[in-house]
C-alpha cells in the first residue's frame, strides 16, 4: 500500500510520520538527519510528502526531498491546523501535528511543489531582504512626526542608509533576472503594461514563478484576489477576499491604485464599477485582479500587452 508522509518541521527537530497510524521518528533538522529522513522515506512506497511553511525552517529538507525526486508538498500551516480542528484534533503535539500532515497527505492530497533553482532561490532571498528594509524605512520615516531636531538628523540618515541597501538589492535581483533568458523576456513582457513598473515586476517574477501556467481563476486564488461567498440560507453576505500570497498581492493593489487613474483599459473599468455604487476598495480589488489575470494571459501567450480596443 502506498504510504503517506507527514514531517513536522522545527527548528531543532524534524518528527517524521510515515503513516498516520506510525510511530513517530524524531531527527535533528541538520545535513545528516535531512538525509536520514530521505533515506527512510525512499525506503517505503510513499505517495506523497506534506511539510508547513515553518518560516524558513523547513528549506533544507523540502530542497533535499526534491533534489532526490521525492514527492512534496510544501503547505500553508493555517489549513493543516482548521484541518486537524474539522477531525476533532484539537491537542497539539509535534508527533500529533506529523500525523495530521500524513493525513492531510492522503485525504486533501495537495498537489507537489515544484523545485527551483538555486538562482531562483537566491532571487527569493533578496525580494525578503528587501520587504524587510522597506518595512524599516517605513519604521523610520513613522517616527519623524514627533521626532526631535536632532533625532530628525539621525533618522534622516538611517533612511539614507537604508534606501541605499534597496537600492544595491534592487541591481542585484536586476542582474539575476538579466542572466535567466526566459525571466528577462517575462520581464519585458510584463513592464510592457501600463502601470507595472520594475519593483512590481520584480515581485511577480520572484513570488509567482507559476505566472503563465494557470488559468484566470487559479491564478486570483493563489495571489488571494478571488471573492469567495460568504451565503447562508436567505442570507447574501458580501464576498471577500482572503489568504493567498501576500507579497504579490500587495504589488497588485499598489498597481491598481494608479490603474485606476491612468491605465487605458482599467480607469473606464474602475470608473464604471465606482458608477454601480461599488466601494472604492472593492472596486480597487477588483483592478488588481484583472490586471493579475491580464498578466498571466500575456506572460502565457508570450505576447506583449495590447489596448482592448487594438
Amino acid at each position: 500500500m502506498p504510504v503517506f508522509v507527514g514531517i513536522d518541521v522545527s527548528k531543532d527537530f524534524l518528527d517524521l510520520a510515515l503513516g498516520e497510524e506510525s510511530e513517530v521518528e524524531r531527527l535533528p533538522n541538520s545535513a545528516a538527519g535531512v538525509r536520514a529522513v530521505a533515506e527512510r522515506i525512499r525506503s517505503v512506497d510513499s505517495q506523497n510528502v506534506v511539510i508547513e511553511s515553518t518560516g524558513g525552517y523547513e528549506r533544507k529538507v523540502l530542497r533535499a526531498l526534491q533534489t532526490a525526486e521525492i514527492s512534496v508538498s510544501l503547505v500553508n500551516p493555517w489549513r493543516v491546523r482548521r484541518f486537524g480542528e474539522a477531525l476533532g484534533l484539537l491537542a497539539k503535539t509535534d508527533a500529533i501535528d506529523a500525523r495530521l500532515l500524513a493525513r492531510y497527505a492522503r485525504q486533501v492530497a495537495p498537489p507537489p511543489t515544484a523545485s527551483r533553482s538555486a538562482e531562483s532561490l537566491q532571487l527569493v532571498t533578496y525580494t525578503s531582504r528587501r520587504r524587510q528594509l522597506i518595512a524599516m524605512i517605513v519604521a523610520e520615516k513613522a517616527r519623524l512626526e514627533n521626532a526631535e531636531a536632532w533625532l530628525r538628523r539621525s533618522i534622516a540618515e538611517v533612511v539614507a542608509l537604508l534606501e541605499r541597501r534597496v537600492k544595491k538589492i534592487d541591481g542585484l535581483i536586476d542582474e539575476a533576472i538579466a542572466r535567466d533568458e526566459s525571466l528577462s523576456k517575462n520581464r519585458d513582457l510584463i513592464q510592457s503594461v501600463p502601470c507595472i513598473g520594475p519593483g512590481i515586476t520584480r515581485t511577480l517574477l520572484v513570488e509567482l514563478p507559476e505566472l503563465g501556467t494557470l488559468s484566470r481563476k487559479e491564478v486570483a486564488s493563489l495571489v488571494g484576489l478571488a471573492p469567495y461567498a460568504r451565503d447562508s440560507g436567505r442570507k447574501q453576505g458580501a464576498r471577500r477576499i482572503r489568504s493567498g500570497r501576500h507579497a504579490p498581492r500587495s504589488a497588485l493593489y499598489l498597481a491598481a491604485l494608479n490603474a485606476s487613474r491612468f491605465h487605458p483599459d482599467m480607469k473606464p473599468f474602475y470608473t464604471r464599477l465606482r458608477t454601480n455604487g461599488k466601494p472604492a476598495k472593492v472596486a480597487l480589488v477588483a483592478v488588481a485582479r484583472k490586471l493579475i489575470t491580464s498578466i498571466n494571459a500575456i506572460v502565457r501567450d508570450q505576447r506583449p500587452w495590447v489596448t482592448a480596443d487594438s
